[in-house]
């Protein structure tokens, strides 16, 4: 029976490696194509920079998990990781003009603000991964 459940051992570890390889990356891109210094902000205790990267986070995370519990093969869990890639950094250079002054904001540490941001994020995701659960 064990021997059994571990035939799909090497294909668990595939997804999971493309996983979170994705999610590393995406941190990495938003990180980097925001104006504002996360880590640094979040290192010297800005709770903005946190919500707002969380959101982030959880925006991109939830279309990826959809596309990983629908995805046929590797290569088509990459291309609606993507997807799911595109959609969050779109995301968020769409609250970029909505919010003015998006950068000193959260590194004035208005959270409000940064809840804001991190909700609709998380919202966008949600919708996201509904998407591509067709």
């Amino acid at each position: 029976m064990i021997v059994s459940d571990l035939f799909t051992l090497p294909a668990f570890v595939a997804y999971l490696a493309v996983g979170i390889l994705y999610f590393v990356a995406f941190l990495v891109t938003y990180i980097w194509i925001t104006p504002q210094r996360e880590m640094a902000l979040i290192r010297d205790g800005n709770l903005a920079a946190t919500i707002s990267l969380g959101g982030a986070a959880v925006g991109f995370v939830q279309p990826l998990a959809s596309a990983i519990a629908h995805s046929v093969n590797l290569l088509d869990l990459a291309l609606w990781g993507l997807v799911a890639w595109a959609v969050q950094l779109l995301t968020h250079f769409v609250l970029r003009l909505v919010v003015r002054d998006l950068r000193g904001k959260i590194e004035g540490d208005v959270r409000s603000v940064a809840v804001f941001v991190a909700v609709v994020a998380a919202c966008v995701g949600a919708i996201n991964a509904a998407a591509m659960s067709y």
